[in-house]
């Protein structure tokens, strides 16, 4: 690490679980972030995180939104649904969740940081995903990649409240 110490693995996962609770919020309330990722998330001085930039956020009434060809947004934290369709729900930030939880176990890198967006989208379209970062177990990881998989199975439980059910379960 660049400044001499390491975050303890606690601490990761409680961002973690800070960032999730927040997105749990968010969903319970009727709103879509799609634009969640680790530079969009404000840190405290006791390591508290709070999700924030709700520009691109939307109130949604079933769920869906479709954004309008030509709109941009974040390719390198989007689901296939978005890069093929611009299709957004809550199960679309679950995906950038997973993501978020990537850049916070590989201690700030840029996801694909060496990829272009059109080389993201063609490698997420056959099927390749993050790596596992150094830091994450490989059951942690394994909850990261359940984050990434392809719709319609991606999620286990296709009901809302999604981000609340599936983390209890990590814990």
């Amino acid at each position: 690490d660049r400044h001499g110490y390491t975050l303890k693995e606690a601490w990761l996962m409680s961002m973690c679980q800070d960032v999730c609770e927040g997105m749990e919020y968010l969903e319970a309330h009727s709103f879509i972030h799609r634009d969640l990722a680790a530079r969009n998330c404000l840190v405290n001085k006791n390591n508290v995180v709070k999700v924030s930039d709700f520009g691109m956020t939307r109130y949604v009434l079933d769920n869906q939104y479709t954004s309008s060809s030509g709109a941009k947004f974040p390719v390198k934290w989007s689901p296939p649904e978005v890069l093929h369709y611009s299709k957004y729900s809550s199960k679309s930030d679950v995906w950038s969740f997973g993501v978020v939880m990537w850049e916070i176990f590989s201690e700030g890198r840029t996801p694909f940081e060496s990829r272009s967006n059109l080389e993201v989208v063609n490698d997420i379209t056959r099927g390749m995903r993050l790596y596992r970062p150094h830091r994450a177990s490989q059951p942690l990881y394994a909850i990261m990649y359940r984050c990434w998989h392809e719709v319609p199975t991606r999620f286990i439980l296709t009901e809302r409240k999604w981000f609340r059910k599936h983390w209890v379960l990590v814990f």
